[in-house]
């Protein structure tokens, strides 16, 4: 099976990037450093100006839904999510045994009982085979 043109082509400035790296990375080296720094610069200075013009919008609008998310669901709980400073603090309550601080519900919707009858089933006395 052979490659089309451009394959090689594609290979061709691989190899000479290869070739011509290894030349100046012996050759001037300081140069290549310099080179390299220069390039991630320019490159994040481009990320940077791209970032701020288009990306940075985009987010802005989601921190509005997710802001908006959290106040209605502030309203629906009816909690009060402000913090209270540590120097006033109240007394905890004393329970006796018989009373628990939190009311458990008899029956939590996510949980279901599943009824059988497991006696009907008959085992196999494996033992006797």
């Amino acid at each position: 099976m052979s490659r089309n043109w451009s394959t090689w082509l594609v290979y061709l400035f691989i190899g000479l990037a290869a070739i011509g790296f290894t030349v100046t990375l012996f050759t001037d080296t300081f140069g290549l450093i310099r080179s390299l720094l220069f390039s991630l610069i320019i490159g994040a200075i481009i990320f940077g100006a791209f970032y701020f013009l288009f990306l940075r919008k985009r987010s802005t609008n989601e921190l509005k839904k997710y802001r908006k998310a959290v106040k209605q669901s502030k309203q629906k709980y009816k909690t009060n999510f402000t913090r209270k400073s540590s120097t006033a603090t109240k007394p905890k309550p004393t329970f006796t045994a018989n009373k628990s601080p939190l009311k458990h519900r008899k029956n939590a919707p996510h949980l279901r009982v599943i009824e059988g009858n497991a006696n009907n089933k008959k085992r196999k006395n494996r033992a006797s085979l």
